[in-house]
C-alpha cells in the first residue's frame, strides 16, 4: 500500500508500522505463553510425585472428578476428558490396584459398574489437595491480591475459550 502524498502520508505509514509491531509483539507473547505453560505442565507433573508417590497428576485429576461427581463409569471419564477408553482403563486399573477406587453396581442399571472413591482414596485425595494448595500459596505468597485476581481471571478466560466445558478443560489429564 502506497502512502498518500502530503500530511496524511505520515499517518498511513505510522499505522502500518504500528500494526506490524503489534503483530510481532503479540506473536512473541504467544510464544512466551506457550513456553511458560509447557514449563508449568512439566512442573505440575514433577511435583505430583513429590506430593504423594502413589498419585500421579493424572490419578489426582481422575480422583478429583470421581469425588466431585460422586462416582461415574469409566466411559464417562473418557468422554469427560476426551480420552480413549483404553487410556482411562489403564489409569483406573492403577487406582484400583492401589485401593483408591472401587467398582460398584449402578443402582439404576445393574449392568453398569460405577467407579467410586474408597476411604483410602478420599483420604489421599484430601492430603494431596492440601499439599497442592500449600505449594500454590507459597509460590504466590509475594503476589499482590490484584495480580492474583487478574491471573485467576486470565486462566479462567483461557481455559473456557476452547469451547469445551469449563470443568473438563481445567481438569483434563495428560497421557
Amino acid at each position: 500500500m502506497k502512502a498518500a502524498e502530503g500530511p496524511d502520508e505520515t499517518v498511513v505509514t505510522t499505522a502500518v508500522t504500528t500494526g506490524a509491531a503489534a503483530g510481532e509483539a503479540a506473536g512473541a507473547a504467544v510464544e512466551t505463553i506457550q513456553r511458560e505453560m509447557t514449563a508449568f505442565a512439566r512442573r505440575a507433573r514433577a511435583s505430583a510425585g513429590r506430593m504423594h508417590p502413589e498419585l500421579s497428576l493424572v490419578s489426582y485429576t481422575l480422583l478429583g472428578h470421581l469425588e466431585e461427581s460422586g462416582g461415574c463409569r469409566a466411559t464417562d471419564l473418557a468422554a469427560h476428558y476426551a480420552l480413549d477408553k483404553s487410556t482411562v482403563s489403564r489409569q483406573v486399573a492403577v487406582l484400583e490396584r492401589a485401593g483408591l477406587i472401587e467398582r460398584r453396581l449402578d443402582p439404576d442399571d445393574h449392568r453398569v459398574q460405577v467407579l467410586r472413591l474408597t476411604e483410602a482414596g478420599t483420604r489421599i485425595l484430601a492430603q494431596v489437595t492440601v499439599s497442592r494448595r500449600i505449594a500454590f500459596r507459597e509460590r504466590l505468597a509475594d503476589w499482590p491480591a490484584e495480580d492474583l485476581e487478574r491471573f485467576a481471571a486470565y486462566l479462567v478466560r483461557y481455559n473456557t475459550a476452547s469451547g469445551d466445558s469449563e470443568e473438563s478443560v481445567r481438569e483434563a489429564p495428560e497421557n
